[in-house]
């Protein structure tokens, strides 16, 4: 059975503590898409974890974890992360990584800030970590396979090729230095010997996995927002963030993915520039993020201030219809306690008309909120482990979520720690 677990919004959703869970019923966790670029924290009896490029089922002994095809690969910082578990108890995770996944290459990185810079004011808000470089090469077809390590003549040939390119524009555009290509050849070659113990044909190891029945858990990065189709694009990562992509980014049928898990917040919230409808600011805004998250909501792989906003209907049916979510998980609820009432955005008033329907980025730029008010619980929920005792109004509000977005809501989390969730 394949399970995806994703993102219905921004990113941030607190999908780690959820793919944690499912982890633990999980013969095999994937990661699917993007690199090192964003983080996932995690609270166990080992302690608070912020992964960045390993799969979320590292923690458990019976778990395969794999980097599918469809990851960035940055492979220095792959064992950097396996290392910083061990050094802290954690037993070395089973790590598989695909022959097919393309590598980060140091000057991707390099790129991404060279680039930055150069627009100034007018940047993408990158988190820097070499991603739209990485996909731009990988979809140009100057990128390197993981597969290219392992035949030395060739590899030698086509770095001179890319580097002439690269170093063009290194001297040209950005009056940087060039890159050397003998020292990336050696660096490449350092690269295949840490991951040669490690690399696997996935999607055939995959194909055998899905036949003996195995579980298996694809685990996507950032949410459905995020998308550079059904995103809100410019401002949006440069892999696809939908389940549909697990099936290419793992490699396996489309069809054998049969449970869709999005993630939503119970209020909003998102990392760097774009169109945030329900947006809000000030003491309002600074208030929800020091109580937000675990320790405040600041992006763990930037330690950025996230922007924060009320819970938007419009974005998460949105999100859970791109992802086909077929059960939503609402996370950071106990967060919302100290509100006496709880604004909920459930359309958008585009140039006088309100619709209901999440619209392209221009129309998005125009669009305001138009809002109902709940009345809040008032009340600690954390330590309430059964549904029907949480306060009346609570209820109501993941209720009222629930019918706005038209999906299940099966679990509602209610804490930080693994164990603090609510099934219904």
């Amino acid at each position: 059975m394949v399970k995806a677990i994703v993102g219905a919004n921004w990113g941030d959703e607190g999908k780690g503590k959820i793919t944690d869970m499912l982890g633990q019923e999980s013969d095999i966790v994937v990661r699917f898409q993007g690199g090192s670029n964003a983080g996932h924290t995690i609270i166990n009896k080992y302690g608070k974890f912020a992964l960045h490029l390993l799969p979320s089922g590292v923690f458990y002994e019976h778990t395969t974890c794999i980097i599918g095809n469809g990851v960035a690969l940055n492979i220095p910082y792959l064992f950097e992360e396996v290392k910083s578990l061990t050094d802290r108890g954690v037993p070395e995770p089973k790590l598989l990584v695909s022959d097919r996944a393309q590598i980060m290459m140091p000057y991707h990185i390099l790129f991404d800030q060279y680039e930055e810079e150069r627009l100034g004011g007018k940047s993408f808000g990158s988190t820097k970590s070499g991603i739209a470089p990485f996909y731009s090469d990988k979809y140009a077809k100057i990128g390197f396979q993981v597969s290219e390590l392992f035949d030395e003549e060739s590899l030698k040939e086509k770095i001179e090729r890319v580097c002439e390119a690269k170093n063009v524009i290194l001297e040209h555009m950005y009056h940087k230095p060039l890159i050397n290509t003998e020292e990336l050849y050696n660096t490449l070659i350092e690269y295949r010997e840490m991951v040669k113990p490690y690399v696997c044909d996935v999607s055939a190891y995959l194909y055998e996995a899905i036949k003996e029945g195995k579980n298996i858990l694809l685990e996507g990065q950032l949410g459905a927002l995020k998308d550079p189709d059904f995103g809100i694009y410019p401002m949006v990562t440069s892999s696809s963030t939908l389940a549909a992509y697990g099936a290419i980014g793992a490699g396996i049928a489309p069809y054998e993915i049969k449970e869709i898990i999005a993630a939503a917040k119970a209020y909003s919230s998102a990392v760097g520039a774009g169109e945030f409808v329900s947006e809000i600011f000030g003491e309002e805004a600074d208030e929800l993020r020091k109580r937000g998250g675990d320790g405040g909501e600041f992006g763990a792989t930037t330690g950025r201030p996230r922007r924060m906003g009320w819970f938007d209907a419009v974005a998460t049916r949105y999100g859970c219809r791109m992802q086909g979510a077929t059960q939503v998980a609402l996370t950071v609820l106990d967060v919302l306690g100290y509100l006496k009432e709880l604004p909920v955005c459930v359309g958008y008033e585009v140039d006088g008309v309100v619709t209901k329907d999440f619209p392209t980025t221009v129309k998005l730029a125009k669009a305001k909120p138009v809002y109902v008010k709940l009345p809040g619980w008032n009340q600690e929920i954390r330590g309430i482990t059964k549904y029907e005792e949480l306060p009346e109004n609570c209820r109501k509000y993941i209720e009222f979520i629930e019918k706005e977005i038209g999906i299940p809501v099966t679990m509602v989390s209610n804490g930080p720690g693994r164990d603090e969730i609510i099934y219904r």
